[in-house]
């Protein structure tokens, strides 16, 4: 009854009801589009090209990422992954080159510049993007047994289509997070692997029917594939929201007859500060073998082969070490060190500069090891999921960046609603009334 009666409360909040109702008119659209289907292409066609791309495993992790889109040959087949592009970009620029790092401290005025050079980096993306998607996908058109006419004036006109779709995507999501709940980007992304989860799962669950194809293990097979995957999803929601708490004791200090400070803060470590970074950038890496062997090709090489052994092998390595390195970049104790020291702060026991500094390095290197090791295990678990007989359309669900993303999204979207329920003095979602979402780490 608490959960009835919360939804009750939201519905009560005019302001929080508008925005959802908001947030679900402009998703609606946003799916709407996903099957307006890019003009010169035959249903046939398309039927051709969906069953191509449920055979290939590298199709489907980008069918899903698209929303289904890709499958549709729609005008929103690139999705939003170009502007994750241009941040990731952009915000790597920030870390490295003096101009971008003084645009980030102007405040409100710099974020607008850096909002401008990622959209015309978008742009850019999407210009080089769109006619290798449209040739890619005139190849595997024809390899599914359909035909399409793809000339010089014709690529260019679906160029523009495409760039538009996206960059319309973009629109959209500004919108959800200025009129919406927030994270509009990151909330695009939720719908789109949403979406593709109930044809997903009512396959897998077919698939396990007496008679059908793959039914090894039967319903009892199938419910223990949910129960791993509500398994793999608390173990998300942990390495999302761990941390590990640094004591700061706060020196007293004394104006005039009165004492102020003495009180004793934390710092929280998260065990995860990179966020689902590392497997995007392992990812990217990964995904150059298969562009030159050709997507959907028969290749040779141990790398095009996703679910096999020396692909996730070197990927999870390369999430380790990029976990480190993006934490590194990210988490700077010199700048917490500094920033105690001159608001009279110092870790009991440790002395302040130099060897606080080395102590929070100590700590951010021993809780990294563990939550880059459980990242990559996450990052991988798609490709135990298939060995063990698990389609390859429900496997995607067991782990990888779409898990992380749909945790870390949706986390944030409830502490968005719990801060609303909580300012209008109603019960939050939880007892306590507190959700933690991705603090750091995010990439939206």
């Amino acid at each position: 009854m608490r959960f009835i009666q919360t939804i009750k409360n939201i519905w009560t909040i005019e302001e929080l009801r508008k925005r959802i109702l908001v947030t679900l008119l402009l998703v609606l659209v946003y799916r709407l589009g996903c099957y307006v289907v890019l003009p010169g292409f035959h249903p046939d066609d398309l039927d051709a090209l969906a069953n191509f791309t449920n055979k290939s495993g590298l199709m489907q992790l980008l069918d899903m990422f698209s929303g289904g889109a890709f499958s549709q040959a729609s005008i929103f087949a690139l999705g939003i992954m170009p502007y994750i592009t241009a941040s990731i970009v952009i915000q790597l620029l920030g870390m490295v080159l003096p101009s971008f790092q003084k645009m980030q401290r102007e405040g409100e005025s710099g974020r607008q510049k850096l909002n401008q050079y990622t959209r015309y980096l978008t742009v850019l993306i999407l210009l080089l993007q769109a006619p290798a998607y449209l040739i890619n996908l005139k190849v595997q058109v024809t390899s599914a047994g359909g035909y399409v006419d793809m000339g010089f004036w014709t690529i260019a006109f679906l160029t523009i289509i495409l760039a538009a779709g996206s960059m319309f995507i973009m629109w959209l999501g500004e919108r959800i997070t200025d009129r919406g709940i927030g994270n509009g980007i990151s909330f695009i992304i939720l719908v789109g692997i949403i979406a593709r989860f109930p044809s997903a799962l009512f396959y897998e669950f077919t698939s396990r029917l007496p008679g059908s194809t793959g039914s090894e293990g039967g319903l009892i097979m199938f419910i223990v594939e949910l129960v791993l995957l509500f398994a793999v999803i608390v173990g998300a929601v942990l390495l999302v929201q761990g941390t590990r708490k640094v004591p700061v004791q706060y020196a007293k200090r004394i104006v005039g007859n009165k004492q102020y400070g003495g009180a004793r803060q934390y710092i929280p470590l998260k065990v995860n500060a990179a966020g689902v970074m590392p497997i995007i950038f392992a990812q990217a890496i990964m995904f150059i073998p298969i562009t030159f062997a050709g997507f959907g090709s028969d290749g040779t090489s141990a790398f095009t082969d996703i679910n096999g052994f020396w692909y996730n092998l070197v990927y999870f390595v390369m999430i380790v070490a990029f976990t480190y390195f993006y934490t590194a970049i990210t988490v700077r104790p010199a700048q917490m060190a500094e920033d105690m020291k001159r608001n009279n702060g110092f870790i009991p026991g440790v002395k302040p500069g130099k060897k606080t500094v080395e102590y929070l390095d100590s700590i951010m290197s021993r809780i990294t090891l563990p939550g880059s090791i459980f990242l990559g295990i996450v990052a991988i678990l798609p490709a135990f999921a298939s060995f063990f007989g698990i389609s390859q359309n429900f496997a995607q669900f067991f782990g990888g960046t779409s898990l992380l993303i749909l945790v870390g999204v949706v986390l944030d979207t409830l502490q968005q609603i719990e801060s609303h329920l909580m300012m209008h003095h109603y019960d939050g979602l939880m007892k306590d009334g507190k959700i933690k979402g991705r603090t750091t780490g995010s990439a939206y």
